[in-house]
């Protein structure tokens, strides 16, 4: 089953893991210090990322986590807004190369 993606960004991590930890009723399944944040729920892929140029709440791009997918690809749609998709070993790959220290597995009990 597709999980949705989303991928906001955010001025206060905190706060926002705070918040859509209760909004979604979980906690994230990785959580990168002052920088980044995934939930993965049975139908959602929610990801946020600290961006210190003040644009808070700004959609940066979405997505499906589809576990059928063979590789990582990224299309724009006629909007200009960019769509990925993804399988989750995909994704953890990727936030393992640009967090090495945050040694997150993508089948992990907290990661769904």
């Amino acid at each position: 089953m597709k999980r949705l993606h989303i991928a906001i960004s955010t001025t206060d991590i905190s706060a926002t893991i705070n918040d859509y930890s209760q909004r979604l009723d979980c906690l994230p399944s990785v959580v990168i210090a002052n920088e980044y944040a995934l939930w993965r729920t049975e139908s959602l892929n929610l990801s946020i990322r600290q961006d210190p140029s003040g644009k808070s709440g700004q959609l940066r791009h979405l997505g499906f986590e589809d576990p059928t997918a063979g590789s990582f690809t990224k299309t724009t749609d006629v909007n200009g807004i960019v769509w990925e998709n993804f399988n989750a070993q995909q994704q953890a790959d990727e936030i393992n190369a640009i967090w090495p220290d945050a040694e997150y597995l993508a089948n992990h009990p907290k990661g769904g």
